[in-house]
């Protein structure tokens, strides 16, 4: 499993409830493929520096998950699918900044030789 988070932008004339909609369908779909759903980041209506598909501003949401990359194929299918997703972005989280501790290194065997430099 590793972490991502996924960046969408939505019509900002979309009604709240559409919007809810597919998020609640994406992490629907990463809890259905064993995947656990994070911290949902709305930030809400923004201006855009430049017109997007002739709109001037976006509703921005955030959603943080960890599955396996299959689960974020499909993810991202459902996003480019989708009417109301004017974009879309899935990142791959760092281990470290995802807020997960790293994977400890595996402890010495007792009574195995220590491995030598050079």
């Amino acid at each position: 499993m590793r972490p991502y988070e996924i960046a969408v932008i939505f019509d900002a004339t979309l009604d709240e409830s559409v919007i809810r909609g597919t998020i609640d369908r994406i992490t629907a779909q990463v809890r259905a493929s064993g995947g656990t759903s994070g911290r949902v980041d709305r930030w809400g209506r923004r201006a855009f520096a430049y017109e997007l598909n002739h709109r001037s501003e976006g509703y921005y949401v955030f959603v943080e998950v960890v599955a396996e990359p299959e689960a974020i194929a499909e993810v991202d299918r459902i996003l480019a699918l989708s009417d109301d997703v004017l974009r879309h972005r899935v990142i791959r989280q760092p281990e470290r900044s995802a807020g997960r501790k790293p994977i400890p290194a595996a402890p010495p065997v007792a009574g195995a030789a220590p491995a030598s430099a050079g």
